[in-house]
């Protein structure tokens, strides 16, 4: 416990999407990156290999590995260029109370599936979540609302769920953007393109924390 606040690590953590989620329902984050992040939101950040830092005096874990190995918005012989460390971290994470987060193609275990329309965002923005607790799942909105911001590929195919994704649409500024994924603190358009709206963690935070509370 720090100040009397649980702590979480958020390994790969960038600017913080996942990390002010996390600090909204009381946890105290220590973000983890490989690469500097000035524009990191949270209580405390170390650049890091997120593979070897060291995980003890941590009472939750979130990580969210590199996804461009199984994006959709990256070429598919570009693919194979690009790390998997999902079941390396997992591996790591065995036997602890964690959250593992990454795009739908990925390989993660019986995850829960996120979008920005379970929590009243302008956005559809699909986001898979491995835990070891439950998390009740939610439905999607789609039909509530029309996403302001298409991709490219919903002009190809407008059945894509797909919006605000690796790319960065022309014409619209950064401050729209940041609305719409519910960030109000500074950070760059390549930042926020890999970011997760914080409402995400927030609501998975809220099983992370009852677990955490229940093993002390």
């Amino acid at each position: 416990m720090t100040k009397n606040k649980p702590r979480l690590l958020d390994l790969f953590c960038g600017a913080g999407g996942a990390t002010r989620g996390y600090q909204e329902v009381g946890f105290y984050v220590v973000g983890v990156d490989i690469h500097s992040q000035p524009n990191y939101c949270g209580d405390e950040f170390y650049q890091a290999d997120a593979l070897t830092y060291p995980l003890e005096g941590f009472d939750a874990y979130h990580a969210s590995p590199p996804c461009q190995r199984f994006a959709q918005c990256v070429k598919k012989k570009n693919r194979v260029t690009h790390p998997d460390y999902i079941d390396d971290i997992r591996q790591r994470l065995i036997n602890k109370i964690y959250v593992i987060e990454n795009v739908p193609q990925a390989p993660l275990l019986e995850p829960v599936i996120l979008c920005g329309s379970m929590f009243g965002l302008p956005l559809r923005r699909h986001r898979y979540f491995e835990s070891t607790v439950h998390i009740p799942r939610l439905a999607c909105r789609h039909a509530d609302f029309k996403p302001r911001y298409p991709c490219a590929w919903n002009r190809v195919n407008p059945l894509r769920v797909l919006s605000i994704s690796g790319g960065y649409q022309r014409g619209i500024d950064l401050e729209t953007y940041k609305a719409g994924f519910g960030i109000d603190w500074e950070i760059s358009k390549r930042e926020l393109s890999e970011a997760i709206p914080p409402a995400y963690t927030e609501y998975v935070g809220q099983f992370l924390l009852k677990a955490v509370k229940h093993d002390t």
